[in-house]
């Protein structure tokens, strides 16, 4: 089976009524695969299976196995500065390539220079040697054309009137694509009190564990206290700018705020932006979770024996993809509620708005109401 047909993809019908407007062909491998495997080799199989989030699913399988069998391999390190850089770098990759693709139709010529020469993209080096004094200052002249501090201040203060604003001052590539996109943004605030926050404390880690071990499915279409909950650069711990009403539009502001914050100095250095986590539940289980560029990343693992002979009893994978793209959700609901009747290139910019606000890791695919089927290439 080819690496595409394994990562699966999202079905979308506007204007169909939930659970019908959207269809997740995904499958959970990671549960498959990973069952038998000798549990030192999991971070790496999970890095393949999940290619697009590669180093977000190998620290968290990191951080699950060390929690369930201490001893087993060596604990990750610098964690939080690994988080930092390799979030910072998924941030740069998907305005560079897919709101350009998506937003316009197009990759834009400057996007691509611009991505060329970024300090984030150049070959690795360990996290903690990384300048961020050189990618600040990238990312400031080069798409911002403004300080980030000040992005950031007027981000917190006035959400999508700053970018509003900041799109209409300035014409590079970037403020020319988001301006151009407000057009397509629905206008619906995302309802707040559903964000995925169960990893702000052991009970809700807890609970999350149970209903991974217990609830057949869960991994594949989760619920959260009755309903479906979200995930995203706005459901971050950390977050103290609740009150902003997010549109589709609004939301990439969001994405922008956090690149900001993460390639900022002290103070306000990013290093501890992103929380993350570990938790032994028992004997040879245990749970982790990581904050990465597409939200809340949870793997939970159950190891049977020690050292060199430790193997994958059981492994559950939920991914921010599944909390966004359930059949009932917050992005399902959304396309049920577009108007199938409107022009071919305004409803398809709607859904691409969409899709560039929530950011799934599968291609998605168009479904009209004459049963021709787009497909738009997703990273």
């Amino acid at each position: 089976m080819r690496a595409e047909d394994m990562a699966g993809s999202l079905r979308v019908q506007p204007g169909t009524p939930v659970p019908d407007a959207l269809h997740s062909e995904r499958r959970d491998w990671a549960s498959r695969l990973a069952r038998g495997q000798s549990a030192t080799a999991l971070p790496g199989l999970l890095a393949s299976l999940f290619s697009l989030c590669s180093h977000a699913h190998r620290l968290c399988a990191q951080l699950a196995i060390s929690a369930a069998r201490p001893g087993v391999m060596a604990a990750p390190t610098n964690v939080a500065q690994r988080l930092r850089l390799e979030t910072a770098q998924e941030h740069v990759r998907r305005i560079g390539l897919d709101w350009p693709r998506l937003l316009a139709g197009a990759p834009v010529p400057a996007a691509l220079a611009s991505l060329q020469i970024s300090p984030l993209l150049r070959p690795a080096g360990a996290a903690t040697e990384h300048d961020w004094s050189t990618s600040l200052a990238w990312f400031e002249s080069e798409w911002l054309q403004m300080p980030a501090a000040t992005l950031l201040r007027a981000w917190q203060a006035c959400g999508a009137d700053w970018l509003i604003d900041w799109s209409q001052r300035h014409t590079g590539w970037l403020p020319s694509l988001v301006r151009a996109a407000r057009e397509a943004d629905t206008g619906s605030a995302l309802d707040m009190k559903h964000a995925m926050r169960a990893h702000a404390d052991q009970e809700g880690q807890r609970r999350l564990a149970d209903a991974l071990a217990r609830t057949p499915g869960f991994a594949m279409q989760p619920q959260w206290e009755s309903a479906c909950a979200h995930t995203g650069t706005w459901s971050r711990l950390h977050r103290t700018d609740d009150g902003l009403p997010l549109t589709p539009w609004a939301m990439l502001g969001c994405r922008l705020a956090e690149l900001a914050r993460l390639c900022l100095p002290a103070p306000q250095d990013g290093t501890g932006w992103l929380a993350h986590g570990a938790l032994h539940l028992t004997d040879g289980q245990g749970l982790a979770w990581v904050e990465m560029a597409r939200g809340l990343l949870v793997h939970q693992v159950a190891i049977d024996g020690s050292d060199g002979t430790a193997m994958v009893q059981a492994c559950r994978v939920l991914a921010p993809t599944e909390w966004n793209f359930h059949p009932q959700g917050a992005v399902a609901q959304r396309i049920a509620a577009l108007d199938p009747g409107l022009p071919e290139a305004l409803l398809h910019r709607q859904l691409a708005l969409l899709m560039v606000a929530f950011d799934p890791c599968v291609p998605f695919h168009i479904d009209t109401a004459q049963d021709q089927t787009q497909e738009v290439s997703h990273a």
